[in-house]
């Protein structure tokens, strides 16, 4: 794509209203555009960076036999007044129609999600079963802040799983939980497995993935040495306090920002509905589920907290907009020829053709922060080529334009 045609345009300053990392850098690339708390736009760059971080969580959750659907927004009262979330859950968005009907904003997809697959999954035979969708979330937040961190619309996947017993859910819940980390790993981010309360699900204990991060919200102790890792809020330790689990190391304390989590929810929303199948004995029995979530756009704001400079963002690769971004000074005839090549070999390239100084050009390269930069110029083809640096590199090198294609590949 050439940067003269994005309707958006880079800012110098920071909106005064955003006090986190990710807001600030994200606003002023023009990534995102604020509308009002908690709810942002996404704009061309953010929108594809979206994306990348749809495709690594789509790849992943088909691998272990999730099969994606797309489930309405909008739910009638009456589904969340038999699970008890009407009364019970505070962060609902609640409308009223014309005709007085009253329904609510999606901010999970239990009471959806249940009589949808009870409706076929009639006997055990029809079990296991997984369904994820990709879809936006609305919570009434009191107080939305940290940027893309805590909104109030977010975009999120969902993921059910529904078994005929517990053994088969457990053995189920142990391969989402490393499908999980391998998501975070691909985005170059190190999440740490949190027992936490099951809040409004259940009351049994779940488990939330964290990456530590001074723009997080919640407070966790964690072992340097081993993979205990515990909220604070259910933790009988306190910092400082001996592992308890390998012994050898003393627990710190962090911050930190959920990126997902998985919930046993039992057998509460059958049972709730009354939406059962029937087994081998041919006796009805409720179904054992879990629920499972990421965050894709907190994921988003999580990973521009952790990957950047004083210049702007720097972006892993799998979640750049763009795997290049190719700047010309003043020499578009080169510039030109070198972005045919790239896209014709489909290697992702924004083009910066714009009339510029050279001054601007680094600027706004350095604050979108795409992983590569190619510069054209006198001095690189004076030198025999184009000038190539990695975003996270202090300098540049000079290589042939024919090694270009095979350098990024």
């Amino acid at each position: 794509m050439k940067q003269s045609q994005l309707f958006t345009k880079t800012e110098r300053f920071a909106p005064k209203d955003e006090e986190t990392v990710n807001a600030k850098l994200l606003s002023r690339a023009g990534y995102v555009e604020k509308l009002m708390a908690g709810v942002y736009s996404y704009l061309p760059l953010g929108f594809k960076a979206l994306k990348k971080i749809e495709q690594v969580v789509r790849q992943e959750m088909n691998a272990i036999g999730g099969q994606e659907i797309l489930m309405p927004i909008m739910h009638p009262k009456e589904n969340w007044v038999a699970t008890g979330g009407w009364s019970g859950i505070d962060v609902l968005f609640k409308i009223k129609s014309r005709t007085e009907k009253e329904y609510v904003l999606g901010q999970s997809e239990e009471e959806v999600v249940t009589p949808l697959v009870m409706r076929w999954a009639r006997s055990d035979k029809d079990l296991p079963l997984a369904v994820y969708q990709i879809h936006w979330k609305f919570r009434d937040e009191l107080r939305a802040k940290s940027g893309l961190l805590r909104g109030r619309e977010f975009l999120m996947k969902d993921m059910y799983s529904f078994h005929a017993d517990q053994a088969d859910f457990d053995k189920f819940y142990e391969i989402v939980k490393q499908a999980y980390l391998k998501i975070f790993k691909r985005f170059g981010l190190t999440a740490k497995v949190t027992e936490a309360s099951g809040g409004s699900f259940s009351d049994k204990i779940s488990y939330e993935f964290m990456v530590l991060t001074d723009a997080g919200e919640d407070d966790i102790l964690y072992c340097d040495k081993c993979v205990f890792c515990v909220n604070r809020e259910i933790a009988k330790q306190k910092e400082g306090d001996p592992c308890p689990k390998c012994k050898s190391s003393k627990l710190s304390g962090a911050k930190a920002s959920e990126v997902g989590n998985v919930f046993d929810l039992d057998k509460k929303y059958g049972q709730d509905f009354n939406l059962g199948f029937t087994n081998k004995d041919g006796e009805k029995q409720y179904p054992v589920m879990g629920c499972y979530g990421i965050g894709i756009s907190r994921l988003l704001g999580v990973i521009v907290e952790k990957y950047h400079d004083d210049q702007g963002i720097v972006w892993p690769e799998a979640v750049a907009p763009f795997k290049v971004h190719l700047l010309s000074l003043n020499k578009n005839d080169q510039a030109e020829k070198i972005y045919r090549d790239l896209e014709k070999n489909q290697i992702e390239v924004l083009y910066d053709d714009r009339d510029l100084s050279p001054g601007e050009k680094f600027a706004d390269a350095d604050l979108i922060g795409l992983p590569y930069r190619l510069v054209v110029s006198d001095k690189s083809l004076k030198a025999g080529g184009v000038e190539i640096k990695k975003r996270n590199e202090y300098k540049g090198k000079i290589i042939k334009d024919k090694e270009i294609v095979k350098k990024l590949k």
